[in-house]
């Protein structure tokens, strides 16, 4: 992980961290080290999410392009999937999404796509990085005729609703569904999308004002759309995240429906229609172990990547496989999409159930969960990348394995989006489990936590 990109983009309190000035440079040194080996004139497209900072972030990133002579296409308010999407279709040569995706609507982030509608490699990300924080190059600022313009794409909201759409072998008609927007990116294709689908949609949380982005809803708050669903006897809910890049479902009954369920029921569907390429679906260190118990119960083969999305989507490429995602609903059909889909992938569950006529809680008993315990520890400045060399937090984890040694396991991270340490825990025993980790994450908290 970089000084400046972490697993999902660069990231930060708009205006102090995430500053103007950085956003301007981050795009001026993208487009010279996304164009360098090209002798014409750059374009990139630029999409945003709804939080107030983003109108401010987009103004700086869009002067620091034009000042290295890129022409800029402006998206608006789109999710991050739709950037992903449409540099390719524009034949564009990079994408940025302004986005801190489930994070509060304090924070902003810029996401960079290469041509191809891929995440940037860890190489040229930090290629990047040593152009902004080391002046490893000096900008190509460009005058007169080679300044880059602006222009307002009209049809990309549209195109990237029309593909989603196209998505789906068969359409959800009649389906009675909520979708929560999280105040997001969502709140501007949610309904088009799955309306045109033939879903009856009750859309909550798709107001956004600039400052109720992901707060107490989406995908991060689903408990009043678990409350709704059962109240309205809807089929199911879904919840996305701030640029709906992700999703997580409610059952008619207001179960929560994860990422690892819903790759589980994706996975299986694809085999039985023999689109599961390389009869491989991929996950990560955190999926649960009831997820490998379903793989082999189902005679699927299963990857675990490092934590991200980004590293799902490496292997998916690399190894050519169809499905792939996080327990937080990253959900990654590289038939469809180059990056995480909240809203293809709502798109896919309800096109399943509806095929096979069954409940989305009979749909996932494809899987049983196995009790799980994560615990978030806020740690310092200083405290960062010093995790893997406290002997203290270390000898703790080492003692907590052998104790479940045959019948769960821990995993200890730095988050990669957040100031965090996350621990996490599973095995056969919720209050054992429980335990050991709140034990865990007292060290951890001792050694590396922010002091008040």
């Amino acid at each position: 992980m970089g000084r400046l990109f972490g697993t999902d983009g660069a990231r930060g309190v708009a205006n102090t961290e995430l500053t103007c000035e950085l956003a301007m440079n981050i795009g001026r040194a993208a487009a010279m080290v996304l164009t360098e080996q090209s002798d014409k004139k750059p374009v990139v497209i630029i999409g945003k999410d709804t939080r107030l900072s983003s109108d401010m972030l987009e103004g700086a990133i869009i002067a620091g392009l034009c000042s290295v002579g890129a022409d800029v296409i402006t998206l608006g308010v789109v999710p991050t999937p739709a950037v992903a999407l449409l540099v390719k279709k524009y034949s564009a040569d990079a994408g940025i999404m302004i986005s801190a995706s489930h994070n509060p609507y304090e924070f902003n982030g810029i996401k960079i796509f290469s041509s191809t509608g891929f995440k940037l490699p860890d190489i040229l990300e930090n290629e990047i990085e040593e152009i902004v924080l080391d002046n490893a190059k000096l900008y190509n600022i460009v005058c007169e005729d080679k300044l880059g313009k602006v222009t307002v794409s009209e049809t990309g909201l549209n195109d990237y609703i029309n593909h989603v759409i196209g998505t789906v072998p068969e359409k959800p008609q009649g389906l009675k569904v909520a979708f929560d927007c999280s105040n997001g990116s969502a709140s501007r294709t949610a309904e088009a999308i799955f309306s045109g689908l033939g879903v009856e949609c009750h859309m909550m949380n798709s107001n956004p004002d600039g400052v109720n982005i992901n707060k107490n809803c989406g995908s991060t708050h689903i408990e009043a759309l678990a409350e709704y669903v059962k109240e309205n006897k809807l089929d199911c809910g879904i919840a996305f995240d701030g640029d709906a890049d992700r999703c997580l479902a409610v059952d008619e009954n207001g179960e929560l429906i994860d990422g690892d369920f819903i790759i589980a029921m994706c996975a299986l569907d694809l085999k039985e229609r023999g689109m599961l390429k390389n009869n491989t679906a991929v996950g990560t260190i955190l999926t649960n172990m009831g997820f490998n118990k379903f793989c082999e119960k189902n005679q699927i083969d299963f990857e675990a990547t490092k934590v991200g999305d980004r590293y799902v989507l490496e292997s998916m490429v690399k190894n050519g496989y169809s499905i792939g995602g996080e327990q937080s609903g990253h959900v990654i059909f590289l038939d469809y999409c180059t990056t995480g889909d909240g809203q293809t992938t709502a798109a896919q569950i309800l096109s399943l159930i509806k095929r096979k006529n069954v409940k989305l809680s009979e749909a996932a008993k494809v899987m049983q969960r196995y009790p799980q315990v994560m615990v978030n520890v806020k740690i310092s400045p200083e405290g960062k990348k010093k995790l893997d060399c406290d002997s203290d937090i270390q000898a703790k984890i080492s003692e907590v394995k052998n104790q479940l040694d045959g019948h769960g396991r821990i995993i200890v991270r730095e988050s990669g989006t957040e100031p965090l340490v996350r621990v996490m825990l599973e095995g056969t025993d919720y209050d054992e489990i429980k335990k050991l980790a709140d034990e865990t994450a007292k060290v951890v908290e001792n050694k590396l936590g922010a002091k008040s």
